[in-house]
């Protein structure tokens, strides 16, 4: 029979994380601690919902995922319909028991995970005033990021448009893969505009130009826009498997971003990735300011689906006290190296 336990700890940013719902200075995790009473082995898994903008972000998230694991001891297997609107705790549990089963952060057996090769990943560049988003521009493009991402919409959009022309100006499309991430800042009234305006930059995409539940704008700019245009807030809460065929046949966008803590876990990732590649639609991975508990178990997935497209997996390495774990970053690429040891992560959470 399995057991949970569950721990909590707050992490601190190394530097502050400037989103489109604030800035983070802090995160606060839960950690799923599964064991077994037949024997030694122990899985964890990372419980994290963002701040007004998961959505399990809810007064009673203690006492739902309480809950999630009491019924996991009682059956040995989750309930997945049961937490399908609470997508961080079904990752939490997935993962949890993928790190019991495998017995090892090697959950599946890859290039990846036996460190022959890397995941390529972007590098992101978050919201900051002018002068500091030059300065990490400057950083990723002599570390030898082949995509740079910019987080755009919280400074004045001329000053944005004035970060990519320097980009341009040195590196050729090419050369360096540019994305944008709105997070909705755009309206459905200057959005085509400002459209225009990005493509002459050459961008490889746009994430979420306007809010998210305006399928009928959101749909008219997929058809319209001189940028391929990605959703990512767009998919949160949308977690039955009919909701998800209604979306993506309504907006019909270029691109989907997973988060598998806020898109129904992996399981519920790798349903929206099924059907969006049936439809034509292009995807990629991203993680959700996970520590390296977390990092780890959607790198190790996303190795299996076997990326060609720069993704979204640097973000772990953000806090001051994350536990050690054999994951790199290596010039654009995320690494794991098998041949480290191992850290103690019960001892880790227990400190």
């Amino acid at each position: 029979m399995f057991q949970t336990r569950i721990i909590k700890k707050q992490l601190h940013f190394k530097q502050p994380a400037g989103t489109s719902r604030g800035v983070y200075t802090t995160r606060n995790v839960s950690y799923i601690v599964l064991t077994d009473t037949n024997s030694r082995h122990y899985g964890v898994g990372e419980c994290a919902p963002l701040p007004a903008l998961s959505c399990d972000d809810v007064p009673n998230y203690d006492e739902q995922l309480a809950t999630a694991c009491q019924n996991f001891e009682k059956t040995g297997e989750i309930d997945r319909e049961a937490l399908l609107h609470y997508p961080s705790i079904l990752f939490g549990l997935e993962t949890a028991l993928l790190h019991f089963r495998a017995r090892s952060l090697q959950f599946w057996h890859t290039p990846f995970s036996k460190g022959k090769a890397g995941i390529p990943i972007n590098g992101l560049i978050w919201m900051g005033n002018f002068d500091e988003m030059y300065r990490r521009i400057e950083e990723k493009m002599q570390k030898g990021f082949r995509c740079i991402k910019l987080k755009i919409g919280a400074i004045d959009f001329e000053k944005e448009l004035e970060l990519l022309a320097h980009i341009r100006r040195h590196f050729t499309p090419e050369q360096i893969e540019l994305r944008v991430d709105a997070n909705g800042a755009f309206t459905p009234a200057d959005a085509l505009d400002k459209l225009q305006r990005l493509s002459e930059f050459h961008l490889h995409s746009i994430e979420q130009p306007v809010r998210a539940g305006q399928w009928q704008e959101m749909s008219a700019l997929c058809a319209s826009s001189p940028v391929p245009i990605a959703l990512d807030e767009e998919l949160i809460g949308i977690n039955q498997r009919e909701r998800k065929i209604e979306l993506l046949e309504t907006i019909q966008p270029q691109y989907i971003i997973l988060k598998p803590s806020l898109h129904s876990g992996i399981s519920g990732s790798e349903e929206w990735i099924e059907l969006a590649a049936e439809r034509g639609i292009g995807s990629w991975i991203t993680s959700a300011l996970e520590s390296n508990i977390g990092l780890n178990a959607i790198a190790q997935w996303c190795a299996t689906l076997h990326p060609t497209l720069p993704q979204g997996l640097g973000t772990g390495l953000l806090f001051t006290d994350n536990i050690d774990y054999p994951l790199h970053i290596e010039g654009d690429c995320l690494w794991f190296h098998p041949e480290e040891q191992e850290p103690d992560l019960l001892q880790w959470l227990s400190q």
